[in-house]
């Protein structure tokens, strides 16, 4: 939606309202095209303000003409120019580079790769006009009801413009999730490939890895830095007719200056200047002017490229059509070896039910088609259903907060939210004091929709400064509808809710495991635990700390205060933990007034739908369940996601890990003696399998002489999951109920180690056949065996 640029000037009350009009999420099952808004001059014809960009454009441009025709004539000479030789030892390099996928991709099998299971999203045509005066009287069903006539392919973004004119300069943009990243990597990987003959040689930077270099450095020598078998052809660039695209990826990072006050002109490739310097001059045309440039980029980076250097404007507009959304998924879900190598001879028809219902619920809940407009999601969605239907054994490291972190690091890596704010805030860090406070409140209110008040009061109730208001206007423009989008639900229009419900619960967990929620005098407390031994010696420092938060009549107070007992705000820290350890005890346990189904099993139906007849738009809805919020906070604090979450500049360190668990050791384990109902309990095992706290999880599982799970459907994850928890202790359970928990053979096995200890074993009521026989006399021959009741 080429409305992103409208979030930033939405400062002033009702510009939540207006935002929500302008956003993308929000739309019926059989839309096509997100984001298709009328513009003047259609593709194909030229208003007159874009006939003068034009001209401005190729007026900066012309004195290079007559060498740009000239070099679509000359293939013999192409051919002396470019060793072969070189190419191919480049597009090696970059396909093996570009090929690589990380190792939350891997779980889908070692088929899986970038060619066999991309889907484009949609792009768009825009312009700079389109993305800074947005039209406000246009809702979003209006603009989904538009055909979106100015959609273009990848290979067609170079081709001429309305006024005719060979384009140059792409800039692609789109929001967070949209799918820059990845496209630009299918791009690169495609001309490894031969399937983009436009350009002879293709040449990508990363604008991140631009940013940390400030050290003056010419063209060529960046070049041949970073691709060292094309040192020969680098003098060529410059003097031949090679087709040369330069791909600039993640143009946020840099903080460029058109100006010839702040970046001089520079034509030579071998003159050094910084990495800033070479981009500008890249975009200017004025180093290399031949060469064809993309740029991907967020929103709020769009402006700093003035309009005259950019040929087109193109925004991706994710998956907005429900066919993408299909076929995405009907790819990755299908694909050889995705059930893993321990499920090798299983039938594909688990696989193709699984998408057929994935569809189903896509065609009659909108509100999954709506979150999955983002590609981002349709990797989360696949990769939980992975999690909960192809899992046969559970890895000790693998668990849905792992699943979560571990999404949140593939789209935002460690990012600033803006690049040139002081402050150097990463993206990360401000999602959860914004988004997660927003989060916890509506966890601890019970509710999922969220009104323009409830915006405003998490947002923008503490700006104070211009330097607040304007990570805010990135914020808004680049971040915000990766995690809300508007509601779809009849009479909720005007309000927004988390693309995927699971989302809430995660940052809301996220905002109190950091300890966002702090007191006043805990947040003072903090800020002077390192100057607390120096009252006396530097005042000054600590009035500067204090005056940020408290009146200044309260300052005689609280000196005298810490003079006399100067531990006191040492402590707050700890009470933190304590309140921290405190939610987390309360939630896991809180009593409701109905017994819920498992966490997993509600994760499953979110995505996946209720089978049935639907519930009538009139009936008063279910109330809103929140059990997955300390099951989260558990997996938040194991090793693996605070490591991960420390490279997204969230740290959670390992003194308050411990405290935490300690604190809340003595109430979890009270709770878990009293008896909890079947899938109580199973929620239980699983919050202890996210913890990953083997000491913790040895005491709490040593006191259940009694394991009740009847009637709970033991999916091979469950199953899993029980083994794992279980296996932390060898103590003898009395009891282990598996009554109606639709067991196989395979259950079995998996849940081996376990039966072995229980003495009495109910699994009457099951799936067991003539193949479960062979496992229950294994079971009771087995010399370790202590069973002596089975039914």
């Amino acid at each position: 939606m080429s409305r992103a640029m409208h979030y930033q000037s939405c400062l002033c009350r009702g510009s939540w309202t207006q935002l929500l009009r302008s956003l993308p999420g929000r739309r019926g099952t059989r839309s096509v095209f997100l984001g298709a808004a009328s513009v003047p001059g259609e593709l194909g014809s030229c208003s007159p303000s874009s006939c003068r960009g034009c001209a401005r454009f190729q007026g900066e441009a012309q004195e290079h003409s007559g060498r740009s025709r000239s070099s679509h004539h000359s293939p013999s000479r192409l051919r002396n120019v470019a060793p072969s030789d070189a190419i191919k030892k480049h597009q090696k390099s970059l396909l093996a580079w570009f090929s690589h996928q990380p190792n939350e991709e891997r779980q889908f099998g070692p088929s899986f790769s970038l060619d066999a299971v991309h889907v484009d999203p949609v792009i768009r045509e825009s312009s700079l006009e389109e993305i800074l005066k947005p039209s406000p009287d246009l809702t979003i069903q209006n603009q989904l009801q538009r055909p979106c006539s100015q959609v273009i392919s990848l290979q067609n973004l170079f081709d001429v413009d309305a006024c005719g004119r060979q384009v140059k300069n792409v800039v692609l943009y789109g929001t967070v999730g949209t799918g820059k990243s990845t496209l630009i990597k299918k791009m690169v990987v495609d001309w490894c490939h031969g399937r983009l003959p436009r350009f002879e040689l293709v040449i990508p930077f990363s604008c991140e890895d631009l940013s940390h270099s400030h050290a003056p450095i010419s063209l060529r020598r960046l070049i041949t830095k970073k691709y060292q078998h094309l040192r020969d052809m680098v003098p060529m660039l410059d003097a031949s007719n090679l087709k040369v695209l330069f791909i600039l990826n993640g143009l946020e990072r840099l903080n460029l200056d058109f100006r010839l006050a702040g970046t001089e002109l520079c034509c030579d490739p071998n003159e050094p200047v910084p990495p800033s310097a070479i981009v500008v001059n890249l975009l200017r045309k004025y180093l290399l002017p031949e060469a064809s440039i993309i740029v991907t980029t967020r929103p709020s980076a769009v402006r700093r490229i003035p309009g005259k250097y950019v040929g087109r404007y193109a925004e991706i507009c994710g998956f907005s059509d429900t066919n993408l959304q299909k076929l995405y998924f009907q790819m990755r879900l299908s694909q050889p070896g995705c059930t893993g190598e321990n499920n090798v001879g299983s039938s594909s028809g688990e696989q193709e039910n699984l998408v057929e219902m994935l569809s189903r619920n896509l065609e009659r809940h909108n509100q999954i088609a709506a979150a999955c407009f983002l590609p981002s999601y349709c990797w989360l969605v696949c990769t939980t259903l992975h999690f909960l239907y192809f899992t046969r054994t559970v890895p000790p490291s693998q668990t849905l907060t792992g699943i979560y972190t571990s999404f949140l690091r593939l789209n935002f890596s460690g990012e600033v939210l803006d690049s040139t704010d002081p402050t150097n805030i990463s993206m990360m860090k401000y999602v959860a004091k914004t988004v997660g406070k927003l989060a916890y409140q509506g966890v601890m209110s019970r509710k999922t929709c969220f009104s323009e008040d409830d915006l405003q009061q998490c947002f923008e109730v503490e700006m104070k400064t211009e330097s607040e208001l304007n990570l805010l206007e990135v914020f808004r423009s680049d971040v915000f509808r990766f995690f809300l989008t508007p509601c779809v639900q009849p009479g909720k229009e005007h309000t927004f809710v988390f693309t995927i419900p699971a989302m809430q619960e995660y940052l809301a967990a996220l905002y109190v495991v950091l300890g966002e929620k702090k007191t006043l005098a805990q947040r003072v407390g903090k800020e002077l635990s390192d100057v607390i031994g120096k009252v006396s010696e530097e005042v000054t420092v600590v009035l500067s700390i204090i005056s940020k938060v408290l009146p200044l009549r309260f300052l005689p107070v609280l000196l005298n205060l810490l003079k006399i007992f100067p531990r006191y705000f040492s402590r707050l820290s700890g009470k933190e933990r304590d309140a921290i350890a405190h939610t987390m005890a309360e939630e896991l346990f809180k009593e409701e007034d109905y017994y819920n189904d498992d966490v997993l099993d509600q994760i499953n139906s979110s995505i996946l739908g209720v089978e049935g007849p639907m519930r009538h738009p009139d009936d008063a809805p279910d109330d809103e369940v929140f059990e997955l919020f300390p099951i989260f906070m558990g997996g938040l604090l194991s090793r693996r996601n605070r490591a991960i979450l420390e490279q997204l500049g969230c740290s959670i360190k390992n003194l308050a890990a411990f405290e935490i668990a300690k604190a809340m050791k003595k109430t979890v384990i009270r709770n878990s003696r009293k008896g909890l109902p079947p899938s109580e309990l199973m929620d239980y095992l699983f919050f202890l399998h996210e913890f990953q706290n083997e000491r913790f999880t040895v005491e709490a599982i040593r006191s259940l002489r009694t394991v009740n799970l009847s009637s709970v459907k033991m999916t091979p994850l469950k199953c899993s999951v029980l083994a794992s928890v279980m296996g932390t202790t060898c103590h003898e359970v009395e009891e282990l109920n598996l009554t109606s928990c639709n067991l196989d053979a395979s259950s079995l096995r998996i849940l081996f180690p376990v039966l072995l200890r229980c003495k009495a074993l109910h699994l009457q009521l099951n799936s067991l056949g003539s193949d479960a026989c062979k496992e229950i006399r294994d079971l009771l021959l087995h010399d370790k065996c202590v069973v002596s009741n089975l039914r």
